[in-house]
């Protein structure tokens, strides 16, 4: 029961701030202005100061596990590769891929994770080094599938199918603008800029932590809410499968490979959880501010982050149980 109410305690108030944006859009005091100002402040400033306080502050060094470090890494990487290619493969609608893509492999690792650890240990254990294994590479998997798989500017609007995919396949062709996009991403930049901090151990003016901390914590409410200003039902119904295909392969088939393979090779405790967290946690609110932003399907990824957010409530718990029941944590 302690479980269950810390998953409910960790997700309810997403679901809460998300239904307070949908309120606050239906009777006008926020609007589709607001909510594209918002978004591309959230991108371009306050998920690269989130991101670069979260790692610039770990300390890489302490209890550094080079093989949990790999493992992380090695299966952030295999888990996007995996959502990829069973959306190219399934998915008869291409200009879903990335988002489905996206929105199947890319957990809320930081922010709902170290809430997860704060109340099964009362400390962030090995959670830092997850954090800093996979979380790059999952904001750098998500710009790289949104980058060759979304489609380009102006094709949404072509007369013709033909027209459209000439566009794609010349976008797809100039890979020198597509690795500049990917090089010059803002949260790519934050990550980079964190790592940096965090390898040479540079230190900061507590009043430059203290503005960067405060500009990156208003990234979650701010893309809730727009979520929440954004959210069309009648849309969203009409994605209801893929919605539901791509939860299930982020909350239950992902932790379901990768959690065994974790307790083979002995990990336990704080590390176990970390996996966890990195397999199975609901999907990330940064996916819904980085594909608007990359004209993916936002629909789509808002759909994604509402299901996985409510359906990770009992599968991070029946996950949790089952680890103890088996004496791993």
């Amino acid at each position: 029961m302690d479980s269950f109410l810390f998953a409910l305690n960790a997700t309810v108030p997403i679901f809460l701030i998300i239904v307070l944006g949908w309120y606050l859009g239906r009777v006008g005091i926020l609007n589709q202005t607001f909510a594209d100002v918002a978004d591309k402040f959230v991108f371009k400033v306050a998920s690269p100061c989130l991101l670069f306080y979260d790692i610039s502050t770990s300390n890489l060094y302490e209890n550094f596990d080079l093989g949990f470090v790999f493992f992380c890494a090695v299966g952030s990487i295999l888990m996007f590769l995996f959502t990829w290619l069973v959306a190219v493969v399934f998915l008869k609608d291409r200009s879903i891929v990335s988002a489905f893509a996206q929105g199947a492999a890319r957990g809320s690792a930081a922010i709902l994770g170290i809430a997860f650890m704060q109340n099964l240990y009362g400390y962030a254990g090995q959670l830092p080094l997850m954090i800093a294994a996979a979380v790059p590479l999952f904001n750098i998997m998500a710009v790289i599938i949104l980058t060759f798989s979304a489609p380009p500017e102006g094709a949404e609007t072509a007369p013709h199918d033909g027209v459209a995919a000439a566009a794609v396949s010349a976008r797809r062709s100039l890979m020198k603008d597509s690795l500049y996009n990917i090089a010059t991403n803002p949260i790519i930049l934050g990550i980079v800029a964190g790592l940096i901090a965090a390898v040479l151990r540079l230190s900061f003016p507590t009043m430059i932590m203290k503005t960067v901390s405060s500009v990156g914590s208003l990234t979650s409410p701010l893309a809730l809410l727009c979520i929440g200003v954004e959210f069309d039902g009648r849309k969203a119904i009409h994605r209801i499968g893929p919605t539901l295909w791509a939860t299930l392969i982020k909350l239950v088939i992902l932790p379901a490979v990768f959690l065994p393979i974790a307790i083979r090779l002995g990990y336990t405790q704080d590390k176990l959880i970390s996996i966890l967290i990195m397999t199975g946690s609901a999907t990330t609110v940064s996916c819904f501010v980085m594909a608007k932003n990359m004209r993916a399907d936002h629909v789509l990824t808002s759909s994604i982050i509402v299901a996985s957010t409510f359906f990770s409530s009992i599968t991070m718990t029946l996950w949790i149980f089952w680890l103890r029941v088996m004496g791993l944590v």
